[in-house]
C-alpha cells in the first residue's frame, strides 16, 4: 500500500497534487524549465471529513476526490510522499472548482 493511500487528512484539510506545466510548446518545441510557470491548478487526492462548528457539528468539505481545483499562489504545506510532491491545504483556502460543462 502506498504512502498516499495510507495518508488521510484531518478535519477540513485536503491533499492535492499540482498540475504539471507543459514541457513542449504547441508547435512541439521543448521549453526550458526556467520558462515554465508553476500552475495553480491541482487534483484532489484525499479529503478530511470536515471542520467542526461551535456546536460540534461537522461541516463537510466542498470538494471530492478527483475534483480539479484552483489553488492560491502561496499557502498550504508541501508533502513528499512516494517521491511525489503534494500540497496539504485547508478547504477554505481553495479558490474554486472546475466543472465539466456539457453542451445541450
Amino acid at each position: 500500500m502506498s504512502a498516499v493511500a495510507r495518508f488521510i487528512p484531518l478535519f477540513d484539510r485536503i491533499l492535492v497534487t499540482r498540475a504539471v506545466a507543459a514541457s513542449k510548446s504547441k508547435g512541439g518545441i521543448m521549453l526550458p524549465e526556467s520558462s515554465q510557470k508553476k500552475l495553480n491548478e491541482g487534483t484532489v487526492v484525499s479529503c478530511g471529513s470536515g471542520a467542526l462548528d461551535a456546536d460540534g457539528d461537522v461541516i463537510p468539505v466542498s470538494v471530492a476526490v478527483g475534483d480539479k481545483v484552483l489553488l492560491p499562489e502561496y499557502g498550504g504545506t508541501k508533502l513528499n510522499l512516494d517521491d511525489e510532491e503534494y500540497l496539504l491545504i485547508r478547504d477554505s483556502e481553495i479558490l474554486g472548482k472546475f466543472v465539466k460543462v456539457t453542451s445541450e
